[in-house]
């Protein structure tokens, strides 16, 4: 076997792995947003910010079939697999920089209505209601 072949399966081997890794990384954290959700509903007015966690969680499944498609690719030399798997990552790519650019325009509404939610669960404060329990959470975490 020729050294630059050997060395081409090693590295998409590798990035195979990576996104298992990351896959596996990305469910942790979407279960993560879904477990602090309960904890911290009274500072968050409307269920729809469960919206990314259940997004990030399908992303992680997404990333675990990339990353079989890539390994069973890279061991069979499939030309069309690894078409296909070149393909996912400029995807992939494409999506990380729409992400980033909609972070930055969207960053100040974002902020703008968690403030707002807050300030108003703050203003609620007596030290009884559910909303009060959560602010106690909140500044011992």
């Amino acid at each position: 076997m020729d050294c630059g072949i050997c060395t081409s399966k090693t590295i998409l081997l590798f990035l195979s792995l990576v996104f298992w890794g990351a896959g596996a990384a990305l469910a942790y954290v979407g279960a993560y947003m879904i477990n602090s959700y309960g904890n911290f509903e009274s500072f968050i007015q409307n269920k729809q910010t469960l919206v990314p966690a259940a997004i990030v969680i399908g992303i992680s499944v997404l990333m675990f079939i990339f990353g079989l498609v890539g390994c069973c690719a890279t061991l069979k030399e499939s030309k069309f697999g690894l078409g296909c798997f070149f393909v996912i990552i400029m995807v992939i790519f494409a999506a990380e920089v729409t992400a980033l650019v909609f972070t930055f325009i969207y960053q100040g509404k974002i902020n703008q209505d968690l403030e707002r939610s807050m300030n108003e669960v703050f203003e609620k404060y007596d030290g009884r209601n559910t909303e009060s329990q959560a602010v106690d959470l909140l500044q011992r975490e």
